[in-house]
């Protein structure tokens, strides 16, 4: 186990102690991989609207980093270790009717939106999927919004989508998880508990267009794919901007 796991259950953790990339890491190819597996459920009749997707999506991740089960000695949490250690993975698969409830009888936490239902599992390893997951499809997952989504409320965590990218709504949900789970790393122990009181509230919005080139290179955590599905590699897919993080930033431009 790397140093900055022990640090995980840190009650005020330093900022991003729990974070791989505080260190260069070259083994990290080389580790066993691991996947995070993302459910979202898409009924026929009903299905959610993209945006409440990517936002509840968003927010399991940090539900399942938060839950007791995923720290310290919990049952989960040498899986979130392991996953931790090596790439991190994400993929959504969509279910409805008898899948989904075949699904909720798995080990991990159901995250509602307004209308959006999320579930999300401790890590699997990459070619070790339970089977009422391995079956669930990945594509599928095409979702819109009825009307563009209302300004970001005043200081709620807002992750910018890359305008100049296409993505299907399950990888978008996949990088909307990304950019949550770096912000939080970046995050002290009370800002942590803040937003965590909140419910996790955020915002998941499409940059525009005059403002990436700005948000991608303000310091802000930003994602960038791997490139194994849909964009290419390295390409930066979403900027966390936390409104903690940009303070500090903010405070390091003008100290």
């Amino acid at each position: 186990m790397s140093s900055q796991h022990q640090n995980h259950t840190s009650e005020v953790p330093a900022v991003g102690a729990d974070s791989p990339f505080r260190q260069e890491h070259a083994a990290r190819d080389e580790a066993p991989q691991f996947v995070l597996p993302l459910v979202v459920r898409i009924e026929k009749a009903g299905p959610p609207a993209r945006t409440d997707a990517l936002e509840t999506a968003a927010r399991a991740v940090l539900v399942l980093l938060t839950d007791g089960r995923a720290r310290g000695e919990g049952e989960w949490a040498e899986a979130v270790r392991d996953w931790q250690d090596a790439r991190i993975r994400k993929v959504v698969r969509r279910a409805r009717g008898a899948e989904w409830r075949k699904a909720g009888t798995l080990p991990g936490v159901t995250v509602h939106g307004h209308v959006a239902e999320v579930r999300v599992f401790p890590p699997v390893p990459l070619d070790g999927w339970p089977k009422e997951l391995a079956k669930l499809q990945v594509s599928g997952t095409d979702l819109d919004d009825p009307e563009p989504a209302a300004p970001a409320a005043p200081g709620v965590t807002v992750l910018w989508l890359n305008p100049e990218l296409e993505m299907s709504a399950g990888k978008a949900m996949a990088q909307a998880g990304h950019a949550a789970q770096l912000a939080w790393w970046e995050l002290t122990g009370a800002e942590r508990t803040a937003w965590q009181d909140s419910g996790f509230r955020l915002a998941v919005r499409t940059a525009p267009r005059e403002r990436w080139a700005e948000l991608s290179g303000s310091g802000l955590p930003v994602v960038r794919d791997a490139g194994f599905t849909e964009i290419a590699p390295g390409s930066a897919t979403v900027v966390a901007d936390h409104p903690a993080l940009r303070s500090r930033l903010a405070g390091g431009a003008t100290g």
